[in-house]
C-alpha cells in the first residue's frame, strides 16, 4: 500500500479497512488478521496496527473476543450505515471540486449521467 504523507498511516489503513468492509471484500462476522498479521500484510508497525483495530472497535465496525480474535461486526444495519456515508463522503469531494472548477450541480449531474452511460455502453 502506498501512503499519503499528508495522512497519519493508521487513519489511511483503517479508510482501507473500511472500504473492504463496505464493499463486502471482508464480510460480516469475518475474522481479521491478527494485530501482527496486519501489521506485516500493511508494512506497519505493531502498535500502529493496535490503533487500528481500536479505531475500528470505537467506530462499532469490529469487536475482539477475548482469546478468539477480532471479527467485523455481524450488524448489517452498521455495515450499511457505513456504506451510506462513505458514499456521501464521495459525492460531497466530489462536488467540492466540481465547485472549485466553476461548475454547477446540474453540470455534475449531467457529467454523472454521461460518465455512466459511456462506462455501460
Amino acid at each position: 500500500m502506498d501512503y499519503d504523507p499528508m495522512s497519519p498511516i493508521w487513519l489511511q489503513v483503517v479508510n482501507r479497512i473500511k472500504g473492504s468492509i463496505a464493499t463486502g471484500a471482508i464480510g460480516p462476522g469475518e475474522k481479521l488478521p491478527g494485530g501482527r498479521d496486519m501489521a506485516v500484510q500493511f508494512s506497519i508497525n505493531p502498535n500502529t496496527a493496535a490503533r487500528v483495530y481500536q479505531e475500528l472497535e470505537r467506530a462499532g465496525l469490529c469487536e475482539t473476543r477475548r482469546g478468539m480474535g477480532t471479527y467485523v461486526t455481524g450488524d448489517a444495519a452498521r455495515i450499511a450505515q457505513l456504506r451510506t456515508q462513505m458514499a456521501a463522503d464521495a459525492a460531497g469531494r466530489y462536488l467540492r471540486d466540481l465547485r472549485i472548477l466553476g461548475l454547477s450541480r446540474a453540470d455534475a449531474i449531467r457529467l454523472l449521467s454521461e460518465k455512466e452511460e459511456n462506462e455501460n455502453a
